[in-house]
């Protein structure tokens, strides 16, 4: 990849950002790779919502046997049903219709390519109106695509300028015209279409990015929607007030957005699913209830996210079982609910989550509670990252600030798997603010997650980044499990719709953002390779930054006792969280003592060995002696620890019954 001046960039921003916070940092940057972690993943399943009239995503593809689940999200009945008459919702419910708020699950067990279709609002050859196409195991070439037979991309522009409305009344009517390798010109105006693209190596632009507006009104899904078509860039736009999607891609490799404003739509901002080899670069994204930005479902991906701003979102970004080759840089991302959420989840193929690298990037103020937010956003308020279950990822190198919860947290993630949080590294970042911990480890987690070189003040568990470091002896930290337990106090709140959170229409419109150098005369580029000749970043110095001095924590919390204005699930599992611990610890430890205290059988040195285990090594060693040392009797030893154990236990699956996880 050509090499740039990327510190150049990025370290006027840091040092601006950072100079509060830097009195605090006193400790150079250090460089060593962490042992990594791994997780086996399950077949996996993929969610298909029907919403009026439109399947999204209108591509899927699972493994022979995989679980697709049709989701009615619309005001409409609908159905799904196979071309070939293989398959159907009519067959598993026993009735025409899904019915709004109703989910069908299917199984299809045979490879192959299903065009499928709403017998209601669709055409039975599956090709016009509400359609959609299932692959089933390895795709072959050119199947991925709403057609039948795949067009290639092309790399090279072919001079042809498609202008609207001079030369076509809509930007549809200009996109069905145009060959790979065309531009669409979009002149300043309202368009209130929705654009479906299947023809690759399109370049949709606006002449004004302010002024050219795509508006859903709230009554279209998409505002623009590019299925299977690979190598198609979108520049310079605004799309807002869409029921899902600002720009979304989905089954492609090749893909760009260049310069667009997302504002007010119902899902995400700017959406790319199961896609790889893109960019996505100074646009804007705010008033999404899911994510600003959002990749998910690739891997490697191959892909940057640069100089972005995302805002009054739910999450800025949101990364499920995407990474590998996929770069957050030199980003902003503030006042969402959340920053930075990559996570690991069942309900989309290939998990877990690994390998991004989240760099340079300024992440602050991120706890609007005012934002638009779906349940599953809200246990992320308050945290600048937040790894979900990830593995591998980098986190090098940012400026993180005034967090109502966390600066960066590492946890586990449940959904029908419990996917551990493994061989993350946490290093050189300056952060400063939180409410609860600069730097958080959760429990329980996987190997290799590892926190150096970075200015903070608080973390936890106590000592994290001294005993956590990502060079030398590391000692096996368990996690905080009060941390995981206020996850599943905000996951039960959220589960009953009690959440606060803002709605999307009400979201405030952006100021005018930056246009596209070059406007309506820039060259064309079509998205092709647009990985490895990317010039605006160099992905190889990344893991390299040059940083102001970094520090080690001037305090740490390990409790983490504080129950700002809790309601009743915040307070039960707080109180729990905390106290629980602590007093089983207190009590085996006290049993123990008083055990030795009265040993004749064993010599000092014995009885000094046991002492130091049980002080020493938390929980273990006090389990360890009642386990195989201690002449209490075994009702009394089962008792108390057994107890304790199976006590937490229970509080614990009640928090996940609660929370509605399972």
């Amino acid at each position: 990849m050509p090499s740039t001046a990327l510190a150049s960039i990025i370290v006027p921003m840091i040092d601006a950002a950072a100079a509060g916070v830097r009195a605090r940092a006193g400790a150079a940057l250090l460089l060593a790779a962490c042992a990594g972690g791994d997780q086996p993943g399950p077949a996996g399943s993929v969610a298909v919502r029907m919403v009026d009239n439109q399947f999204a995503p209108r591509i899927i593809q699972v493994p022979p046997g995989g679980l697709v689940r049709f989701e009615n999200i619309g005001r409409s009945p609908h159905n799904a049903l196979a071309v070939d008459g293989s398959w159907s919702t009519e067959a598993l419910l026993g009735r025409d219709e899904v019915q709004p708020g109703e989910t069908v699950e299917l199984r299809v067990p045979a490879a192959g390519r299903y065009p499928f279709y709403c017998s209601f609002h669709a055409s039975p050859d599956g090709r016009r109106g509400m359609v959609g196409v299932l692959v089933v195991g390895e795709p072959a070439a050119g199947v991925l695509s709403v057609d039948a037979v795949r067009a290639a991309a092309v790399a090279e522009p072919t001079g042809v300028v498609r202008r609207v409305p001079g030369a076509y009344p809509s930007i549809q009517a200009a996109v069905d015209a145009a060959a790979p390798g065309d531009l669409v010109l979009i002149s300043p105006g309202i368009y209130r279409e929705q654009v479906t693209v299947t023809t690759p190596s399109l370049v949709i632009r606006g002449a004004d990015r302010n002024r050219v507006i795509l508006d859903g009104e709230f009554t279209r899904i998409n505002g623009i929607e590019v299925l299977g078509a690979d190598g198609v860039a979108v520049e310079n736009l605004t799309v807002r007030n869409f029921q899902l999607n600002g720009v979304y891609w989905t089954g492609v490799r090749g893909y760009r957005a260049s310069y667009v404003t997302a504002y007010n739509n119902g899902d995400y901002g700017i959406n790319v699913y199961d896609s790889v080899d893109g960019v996505i670069e100074y646009s804007y994204a705010s008033g999404s209830p899911d994510s600003g930005f959002y990749i998910g479902q690739c891997y490697p991906c191959r892909a940057v996210v640069n100089g972005v701003l995302a805002e009054n979102n739910a999450l800025g970004f949101s990364g499920t079982n995407a990474g590998g080759d996929l770069y957050l840089v030199s980003s902003v991302w503030r006042r969402n609910m959340g920053g930075i959420v990559p996570n690991s989840l069942d309900t989309e193929l290939d998990p877990p989550q690994r390998e991004i690298t989240i760099a340079a990037n300024l992440i602050v103020d991120n706890n609007n509670l005012g934002a638009p937010a779906k349940a599953l956003q809200y246990p992320a308020h308050g945290s600048g990252v937040l790894i979900a279950g990830g593995v591998g990822n980098v986190v090098v190198g940012n400026v993180i600030r005034d967090h109502a919860n966390h600066g960066v947290l590492v946890t586990p993630n449940l959904d029908a798997h419990l996917w551990l949080a493994a061989g993350n590294r946490i290093e050189g970042n300056l952060l400063d603010g939180s409410g609860r911990a600069d730097l958080a480890l959760a429990g329980p987690t996987g190997p290799g997650n590892c926190f150096s070189g970075n200015g903070f003040r608080t973390s936890a568990p106590v000592a994290l980044q001294a005993l956590r470091g990502c060079a030398g002896a590391r000692l096996p930290l368990a996690g905080n499990l009060l941390t995981t337990s206020r996850l599943l106090a905000a996951t039960a709140i959220a589960r009953r719709g009690s959440y606060p959170h803002g709605e999307v229409a009400s979201q405030p419109a952006p100021s005018p953002q930056p246009q596209m150098p070059g406007g309506a005369v820039a060259p064309v580029r079509p998205a092709v390779n647009v990985f490895a000749t990317y010039a605006a970043v160099d992905v190889s110095r990344l893991s390299s930054i040059p940083l102001p001095a970094g520090g080690a924590a001037g305090e740490t919390t390990m409790t983490d006792s504080r129950l700002e204005a809790p309601g009743f699930w915040e307070l039960l599992f707080g109180f729990y969280g905390t106290l629980l611990p602590v007093v089983l610890l207190a009590a085996w430890i006290a049993l123990a003592a008083w055990d030795l205290a009265g040993r004749d059988d064993l010599g000092r040195g014995a009885r000094l060995g046991w002492v130091a285990a049980i002080l020493l090594i938390p929980f273990l060693g006090a389990i360890a002696y009642h386990a195989f040392a201690a002449r209490l009797p075994g009702w009394l030893r089962l008792a108390v620890v057994g107890g304790g154990i199976a006590a937490y236990l229970l509080i614990t699956a009640a928090g996940l019954l609660l929370g509605g996880v399972i």
